[in-house]
């Protein structure tokens, strides 16, 4: 029996934001490099915090990444 996550995120989904993602940088090699270190940088803070994580950290950093691409006013004014 499979396992679901809670996230209903679908493989096709997952593929279909990381080439919005690529499509929209200027450079791949760079894009892939930003997504590696975002998740990185949370897988550790996922473990600094105990937390159960259903959705691995390179899944997780796509979907953000893709949903900033998208919806810049997610990000807020700094």
């Amino acid at each position: 029996m499979l396992k679901r996550s809670k996230f209903e995120t679908t493989q096709s989904q997952i593929m279909l934001r990381a080439e919005e993602l690529i499509g929209a940088a200027s450079n791949r090699y760079r894009i892939t490099v930003q997504v590696a270190n975002r998740a990185k940088r949370r897988r550790y803070e996922d473990f600094e915090n105990n937390e159960d994580v259903m959705m691995k950290p390179v899944l997780r950093a796509i979907i953000e990444m893709s949903d900033e691409l998208t919806q810049p006013e997610i990000i807020g004014e700094l």
